[in-house]
């Protein structure tokens, strides 16, 4: 998991290519962010499905409160 550096919170799974280009664009950008691995981290699994309605998709970015469900158009 990376440090809680910002405001930005990423849901992410290790098998999902639009979690991978999320935080390498984050990255790429010196975006400070906090992931949370949901292969890592089950327990979380009960936070994502709320905040998408019931969905378990990746990846969930939460910036500032607001929730966006995929990356550039992909989950």
């Amino acid at each position: 998991m990376t440090e809680a550096t910002g405001d930005i919170l990423i849901y992410t799974h290790p098998d999902c290519a639009f979690s991978a280009a999320a935080k390498a664009d984050y990255r790429r950008s010196k975006v400070p962010y906090t992931e949370i691995d949901l292969a890592k981290q089950p327990e979380q699994i009960p936070e994502l499905v709320k905040l998408t309605d019931g969905e378990r998709i990746t990846p969930v970015i939460v910036e500032n409160g607001a929730v966006t469900i995929g990356y550039k158009g992909g989950y």
